[in-house]
């Protein structure tokens, strides 16, 4: 028997799964058609339609960590080639010289991301694990330092502009509203979403989980490690290509920021964060990453401070991101015990909630101190007026963040019991009914 052959199932897909895909699917698009209707601030609009371009990266980067186990820090590589690429198509449009829509920009800018994979991919994905990353770092900053030797491409520190409001209106649309941005950037997220998604279901998606988990028996039956890796590179590198071009049609502007290592590790972080072993965990992460770039950077100057503690929070508790801990109160829920273990989660969030605000107030005293001692020496925080020159705020502030630690920890270790009391009994359930069967 050929050691390459794939068994598939031919058991055909229940009725009440399609139902579930069809329901799942359908809700996101009317999400993504609802949402605008529901913020219709100018700010709304423009985070949703950053939300849109950070979810095609986001999942596109956890192609490489989630479903190949290659941790990249030069993802941005591909997203920002593609947006300089992108901007340059769309002056070209302008100019009259590239005979295409702006709306098929995103397609320029993710053939320019595969065309890049798979000169680049070639030789990143000749190794593996921490050599794998490596090798991604330095050609990121081999990327980083061109764009700023090259300004005939590049725009040197300025970066390159561009007007996404060229040639004639279709149907009336021309670009220039961001509404109108927004639902074509929508419909590419969609799209790209639901391909990603039908990747994981493919052979090679399927051998590139296997490549993840067991290279050496991949090797045995016959596969070549480097060849999925490689193919699964260029994939990626295309879906990131398509966020840099929508990136380019939301800002007109491409800077040498785009292609740095601060947005790769973003993509690795907020991947992280959302969830790197479930399909969604991205999506969450990329929500996540758009809400802190633009308003928790807003509302504090120490937002880098808080999104690097919420990090080592959750590599601590739950290093399968906020999707773990999604998927596991679900199958808490599908046993009907979820009720039971909803005022825990009320208490952890309250006493969390007490620690963080001690927590909070001290870091924003530390941060007034060292940057903003000419305003004077009063702060207001939460609508309360702390002196940072006083004894008193500081002890305050460390004793509501003592005492809200020792509750949190209290609570914890209540909740505890009872979480593993109730994986107990569900243990006992999946057992009963794996003996009537």
């Amino acid at each position: 028997m050929n050691t390459r052959t794939v068994l598939v199932s031919s058991s055909p897909v229940s009725p009440s799964r399609n139902r579930g895909r069809v329901l799942v699917w359908g809700g996101y698009a009317l999400l993504l058609a609802a949402a605008p209707l529901v913020f219709t601030s100018s700010l709304s609009v423009s985070m949703l339609s950053q939300i849109g371009i950070a979810i095609v990266a986001c999942l596109s980067y956890n192609m490489l960590l989630g479903q190949g186990g290659m941790l990249s820090f030069g993802h941005a590589v591909y997203t920002g080639l593609a947006s300089y690429v992108a901007i340059h198509a769309i002056n070209a449009i302008g100019a009259g010289s590239l005979p295409i829509p702006v709306s098929l920009v995103p397609l320029v800018g993710g053939l320019t991301g595969m065309g890049f994979a798979v000169l680049l991919g070639y030789v990143t994905t000749k190794k593996s694990g921490t050599t794998f990353a490596m090798i991604t770092l330095g050609l990121g900053e081999l990327v980083f330092a061109m764009s700023l030797m090259i300004p005939e491409f590049f725009g040197g520190e300025g970066g390159v502009t561009t007007n996404r409001v060229v040639g004639s209106p279709v149907l009336g649309i021309s670009f220039g509203p961001q509404i109108q941005v927004y639902y074509l950037l929508a419909a590419y997220t969609l799209v790209c979403t639901a391909a990603m998604y039908a990747f994981t279901r493919t052979p090679l998606g399927r051998m590139l989980n296997a490549v993840r988990d067991n290279p050496e028996r991949v090797e045995f039956i016959g596969y070549s490690t480097q060849r999925v890796r490689y193919f699964s590179f260029i994939i990626a590198g295309f879906f990131a290509g398509v966020a840099g071009g929508m990136y380019a049609l939301n800002f007109e502007i491409a800077t040498a920021e785009v292609v740095g290592a601060s947005r790769s590790g973003a993509y690795l972080l907020f991947t992280f964060l959302g969830g790197a072993t479930f399909f969604f965990g991205p999506i969450i992460g990329a929500v996540l990453m758009v809400v802190a770039t633009v308003l928790l950077s807003e509302m504090t100057k120490a937002w880098l401070l808080y999104l690097g503690l919420v990090f080592m929070l959750m590599v601590m508790v739950a290093p399968g991101g906020i999707a773990s801990l999604i998927m596991m109160n679900v199958r808490v829920a599908m046993f009907g015990k979820l009720r039971r273990l909803l005022g825990g989660y009320l208490v952890l969030a309250l006493t969390g909630l007490v620690a963080f605000i001690g927590v909070a107030a001290m870091i924003e005293m530390v941060y007034h101190l060292q940057l903003n001692t000419a305003l004077g020496p009063t702060l207001h925080f939460m609508r309360v007026r702390l002196n940072v020159q006083s004894a008193g705020s500081w002890l305050g502030a460390l004793a509501i963040a003592l005492v809200g630690f020792a509750m949190f920890e209290t609570a914890r270790r209540r909740f505890a019991r009872r979480w593993g009391q109730t994986q107990g009994e569900i243990e006992a359930e999946i057992r009963r009914r794996e003996a009537a069967v």
